[in-house]
């Protein structure tokens, strides 16, 4: 069991919701990151998505898209997300670290080397956003080997025999997203999403992950009610982007906006 079962199983047991940040890694720059993912335990994540930049993200929003722009000014390569997450480590050995991206970066330094890399870091997952379950063997088995959960998206256009395939393959969390469209969209339903959860838990007993439009404490709470857990990006990443020349203050704005929709999420 990796540190996403274990925080997954303590969560349940305490009958509390998953809440799950993104950032984009060397955004405003990689001397930051670090201590940005810190001020995320301290307002209350219980695991860190940490997004690998890529040059062409093409599932996200334009906040997003421009987080990776100022990270790419920088050359952030994936060996500096493994020196971040081994640093983040000397001082926080429990919160799971979930690698974000895109395959293109993973296969050039190649499968193997990456999942070894990951592994040695502090890993204990990888979200392969371009990487379909029809195409799972590629990477899948690379990770499980070394104790890496391979996590997946699902789509609210998903049919059931796909969501089926997707949940034989997923492990740690499933990540729904929740609107059609890109990151940063508009809040959805909680009663659409629950439409929509209520056949993938016939099918999965992960624990079902809402991600896309979650901007605040009053739209993590109403996802809350339906979900195991909620993924925030844009609305971190946009806070990261308005102090983007005084980095100094983005920590304090980080805890400000995730701590509010802890305190919805466990009310």
């Amino acid at each position: 069991m990796n540190r996403i079962d274990q925080r997954f199983a303590a969560l349940k047991a305490e009958d509390r919701k998953a809440l799950i940040p993104y950032i984009t890694a060397g955004d405003p720059a990689p001397a930051h990151t670090v201590g940005f993912m810190h001020a995320l335990v301290r307002a209350g994540a219980d695991v860190i998505e940490l997004g690998v930049p890529f040059s062409d993200p093409m599932a996200d929003g334009p906040v997003i898209q421009k987080a990776c722009e100022r990270a790419l000014k920088h050359q952030v390569r994936l060996s500096h997300l493994f020196e971040m997450v081994r640093e983040f480590r000397q001082e926080d050995t429990e919160t799971p670290i979930v690698l974000m991206g895109y395959l293109n970066p993973v296969e050039r330094i190649g499968l193997e080397a990456f999942a070894d890399q990951a592994r040695e870091a502090g890993v204990d997952g990888v979200l392969i956003v371009d990487m379909p379950p029809e195409e799972a063997d590629i990477l899948g088995p690379t990770l499980k080997a070394r104790g890496l959960a391979s996590i997946f998206l699902v789509a609210p256009t998903t049919s059931r025999a796909r969501a089926a395939t997707i949940c034989a393959h997923g492990e740690g969390y499933l990540y729904y997203v929740s609107l059609k469209g890109v990151t940063g969209g508009a809040a959805p339903h909680a009663d659409d999403v629950a439409e929509h959860l209520a056949p993938l838990r016939e099918l999965t007993d992960l624990p079902l992950c809402v991600g896309f439009g979650i901007r605040d404490g009053a739209s993590a709470a109403e996802m809350g009610r339906v979900a195991d857990g909620v993924i925030v990006g844009s609305a971190l990443v946009s806070r990261i982007a308005e102090n983007a020349d005084a980095p100094e203050a983005i920590p304090a704005a980080l805890e400000a906006v995730l701590g509010e929709m802890r305190q919805a999420l466990d009310a």
